[in-house]
């Protein structure tokens, strides 16, 4: 089968690997799409991202739907044929972590295509994927670049859900990838009543307004325009940092209300935090990472039509022209979401 492989900065290729065998609790998966995600092309563009680098190569990718084609002697609860999203996420399910009901903080976590741990966790953009029958969730009646969706969607969801309390909250989303995007569908499907969506991209920005934003604005162009929200004492209850970049952490800051909440999503490696800002205004400064239970309800709410991912795929390429569509991705002017197919 084929698979796409990362040796190194700017040194993606598709190669031959071996199919793996099926143990008693697990499916065969006919691979049908696979999502770029950021983490992707970090290891694209740069051969990692903050202390992580690859050491070896790696099949990238953790976004991806197929249909099953086998299943193991003691799987009884899935169909050969049912379209699937898989979870990228297998905790070991035995460590301090997974035992406190932490499983996405597993001491002995497999997340594909992750090169923390060495030897590095191999990805699932390969042809045909093993995976165990927990990591699927019946996806019939999406498309499978929407079920491929299910992953980002749950890291939005698992970031809304720590944030607490949104029904009727102003909400301020840095950077409008797919993250930052999925995020405003998420936080207005929780029950905000105002978002406001920031990024240095016009082609993302009108993404943002189509998904739902009130206001957006090009910080690029108008690199003061954040504060008017930041008078008296601030503007926002949340504020949700996607882009991973320091000066919109820094900028963000000073339009949060007191006792708002800071979620940080955006990796870009270590950011300076003002401290003494968050200080005065008694502001919680929270991370999100990765995510469990919410991989299920992102399924279920594409399934019930309350959040519509659709818009966001901008492209959908054959794994022939991965490199291209690693290219492609990095092109925010004219891309969102990247697709692969391995049809």
């Amino acid at each position: 089968m084929r698979a796409v492989v990362i040796h190194g900065a700017k040194d993606l290729r598709v190669e031959e690997r071996e199919v793996g065998s099926l143990a008693p609790s697990q499916v065969r998966i006919k691979l049908v799409t696979g999502g770029v995600c950021g983490s992707d092309l970090h290891y694209f563009n740069h051969g990692g991202f903050g202390t992580v680098t690859i050491r070896e190569p790696m099949i990238l990718g953790h976004e991806v739907s197929g249909q099953i084609e086998a299943l193991g002697e003691s799987v009884n609860d899935l169909n050969v044929g049912d379209l699937v999203a898989v979870s990228p996420s297998r905790p070991c399910g035995s460590c301090t972590y997974c035992a406190l009901g932490l499983p996405n903080h597993c001491e002995n976590m497999r997340f594909y295509g992750s090169a923390m741990p060495y030897p590095h966790i191999q990805g699932a953009f390969r042809e045909v994927l093993v995976a165990d029958a927990s990591q699927c969730v019946v996806a019939n009646g999406l498309t499978a670049g929407e079920a491929a969706m299910a992953e980002p969607l749950a890291v939005c969801l698992h970031a809304v859900r720590r944030a607490g309390e949104m029904l009727g909250k102003r909400v301020l989303v840095t950077g409008c990838g797919p993250i930052g995007l999925l995020v405003i569908l998420a936080a207005r499907r929780a029950g905000a009543s105002e978002i406001v969506a920031t990024d240095l991209s016009d082609n993302a920005l009108a993404y943002a307004k189509q998904v739902g934003a009130d206001c957006v604005i090009n910080v690029g162009k108008e690199p003061n325009a954040l504060s008017d929200y930041a008078s008296g004492k601030g503007s926002f209850d949340i504020m949700f940092e996607a882009s991973g970049a320091n000066i919109a952490l820094t900028t963000g800051v000073p339009t949060m209300r007191p006792r708002g909440v800071i979620m940080q999503l955006g990796m870009g490696g270590d950011m300076t935090v003002p401290m003494q800002q968050v200080t005065v205004k008694e502001l919680d400064l929270r991370g999100c990472f990765r995510f469990q239970e919410e991989f299920t309800a992102a399924v279920s709410l594409m399934l019930k039509g309350l959040i519509n991912v659709k818009p966001l795929i901008t492209h959908t390429m054959p794994i022939e022209e991965a490199v291209q569509a690693f290219t492609t991705a990095n092109d925010r002017s004219r891309a969102i979401k990247v697709q692969i197919s391995f049809n």
